[in-house]
């Protein structure tokens, strides 16, 4: 489910920005992008993303807005005075008299090092971060909820329209084999007509019997009805519905489309291929819900 959350705050200095963002996925993934400053942090945001998202893509990103140059980094001056000793020593050797750029001295790997915050300043930026990161999960907790309305009207609508076309399906599965026999019998008379001979109704109700265990779809139409009431109990029930609904889904199908196999009738087929229809919007729409 999508989802967007942000919050900002200042401890010591230090003005920090949380942004949330969520894409739907099957499963929990959290991508986290951190400062060096707050690098330590991971873990702790990473349990906190689990522990009030269970379903989707979480790309979590902490940006320093505001930072004096000394929380952001340290020069490592023993380090730079040593490259300086070194270079002047080799200019004198080679006998080259020439200024020497210390701007391009810091580019030099482990000249420049992250500032690492003390034990006090650490414990500040946690306690800042995490609160301003569950305000920014509760945001987008809320937006996810209100997206959550509308997939759930959606979903209802769609199921509604299933048991509707299910029904009519139900009531035409006795239909059909009448219809069956009377065109069987009546196609039979027409061909045995001029040979002046009388079908045999034995053999008759043996083809209809034969046709009508062929085509029985009662126990896949009790099993689609048995999934769409588990759909709904499972829309009304607890948080996390997600992965269960994917799976309900995938049966309704599969059901579905046995229905669709063993129908000889077109007028079974379009209500089939409606309720398929329908049960293919489920299936991208519960994607969506965590």
């Amino acid at each position: 489910m999508t989802g967007y959350g942000e919050a900002q705050g200042e401890a010591d200095g230090v003005s920090l920005a949380v942004e949330l963002k969520t894409v739907n996925n099957r499963y929990l993934k959290t991508i986290i992008k951190l400062p060096e400053l707050a690098s330590f942090l991971e873990e702790d945001i990473d349990k906190l993303l689990r522990k009030n998202i269970s379903r989707g893509t979480i790309n979590y990103m902490l940006r320093l807005k505001d930072a004096s140059a000394n929380a952001l980094f340290d020069i490592d001056e023993t380090a730079l005075l040593a490259v300086l000793e070194k270079l002047s020593r080799a200019g004198s050797s080679a006998g080259i008299n020439a200024a020497i750029d210390i701007g391009n001295l810091l580019t030099l790997p482990g000249i420049i090092q992250p500032a690492l915050p003390n034990k006090e300043k650490a414990g500040q930026i946690k306690k800042l971060v995490l609160e301003i990161s569950q305000e920014a999960l509760d945001k987008l907790k809320r937006m996810r909820a209100t997206e959550g309305d509308y997939l759930e009207a959606d979903i209802k609508k769609c199921s509604m329209i299933i048991e509707e076309d299910l029904e009519q399906i139900r009531s035409r599965s006795a239909i059909v084999i009448k219809e069956y026999a009377d065109k069987l019998k009546k196609r039979v008379n027409e061909l045995l007509a001029h040979a002046e001979l009388k079908i045999d109704e034995g053999i008759l109700a043996r083809e209809v019997a034969i046709f009508a265990e062929r085509s029985d779809i009662s126990e896949e139409i009790s099993r689609l009805d048995s999934h769409l009431q588990q759909f709904a109990q499972c829309c009304r029930g607890s948080d996390q519905a997600g992965r269960r609904l994917d799976f309900i889904s995938q049966e309704m199908l599969r059901e579905a489309n046995t229905i669709a196999s063993k129908a000889s009738d077109t007028e079974t087929t379009r209500y089939v291929v409606n309720i398929k229809c329908q049960i293919d919007r489920i299936k991208e729409q519960v994607q969506n819900i965590e």
